[in-house]
């Protein structure tokens, strides 16, 4: 996984660059009628049901826009919002609070939205010892914000990109010619490169499982559109070796039953590539 300190640059290259292509040159509109030294006062409106995520970006796109802005946060991330609701205030200059709007409003109603669908995945699973993770399908651009979503709504963060984890999977295997020479290359790789990286590999079937089982140094195996009897019987064959993994078109409904097979994780690319947003509006008060 990324560092505290990679993430937050992550954070910091979002809200720059989405400045620069909201802005440009200046907010005309706000310009060309408020005067610079009118001051105003909004509110975070709530016009959904969900769970409310992104107010604390929101802090951090305010104050990059203007120090001088001064927030009151009445809901924090991660919690149940319903209609009418009121996240917080905002106060200070007109101009900046207008400035800030889009992006406040953009990237809190796709956060909340992420953060909502991940709480019913995880709700769905209370009472079992299954953790569900995000995957790499998220929006380019913006992908710190989408796996920081996931986190409020309960998930876990799957590797961020290509260099944090190593993750073998059936077009890997194929390339290097087979799951055992994709394993040995792997590690030699890793040794020369001095890199210590978590190893995941991808198993399509139960004979790929043993094959993966008789190499070391794996840290999971992914149990790519196993069947619930395939994949109870991998997680027999596996006896805690490493940690489990079920992906593939897994659904809120399917995935409490392959939880009650066993695996540790399962992994959903819906989390964050099919939501629906949460709609929030910023209101002058």
């Amino acid at each position: 996984m990324i560092s505290k300190e990679q993430f937050e640059k992550e954070i910091e290259i979002i809200i720059e660059n989405a400045l620069r292509e909201d802005v440009g040159d200046g907010d005309h509109s706000s310009l060309a009628c408020i005067p610079k030294e009118a001051t105003g006062k909004a509110k975070l409106l709530v016009k959904d049901e969900g769970i409310l995520s992104g107010v604390e970006f929101a802090h951090r796109v305010f104050e990059k826009v203007d120090p001088q802005l001064k927030m009151e946060v009445l809901i924090e991330d991660g919690s149940r919002v319903k209609k009418r609701d009121v996240a917080f205030y905002v106060e200070g200059s007109s101009q900046s609070i207008l400035k800030a709007e889009r992006l406040v409003l953009n990237a809190m109603q796709r956060m909340s939205a992420i953060s909502t669908k991940t709480r019913t995945f995880v709700d769905r699973l209370e009472g079992t010892n299954t953790g569900i993770l995000d995957t790499r399908k998220t929006t380019p651009g913006i992908r710190a914000l989408e796996k920081w979503a996931v986190k409020i709504g309960g998930g876990e963060n799957h590797r961020f990109a290509l260099y944090d984890m190593i993750m073998l999977k059936d077009n890997h295997i194929d390339f290097a010619g087979g799951i055992k020479t994709a394993i040995q290359k792997t590690q030699k790789y890793l040794k020369d490169k001095q890199l210590d990286l978590k190893i995941i590999v991808e198993a399509r079937d139960l004979n790929e499982i043993r094959q993966i089982l008789e190499m070391d140094g794996i840290h999971r195996i992914l149990l790519d559109n196993f069947s619930y009897e395939q994949t109870r019987r991998a997680v027999e064959m596996i006896n805690g070796k490493c940690q489990t993994e079920s992906s593939g078109g897994i659904t809120l409904e399917t995935a409490r039953p392959y939880a009650e097979c066993g695996v540790d994780y399962i992994s959903s690319g819906a989390l964050t590539h099919s939501v629906h947003n949460l709609d929030l509006s910023l209101k002058a008060v």
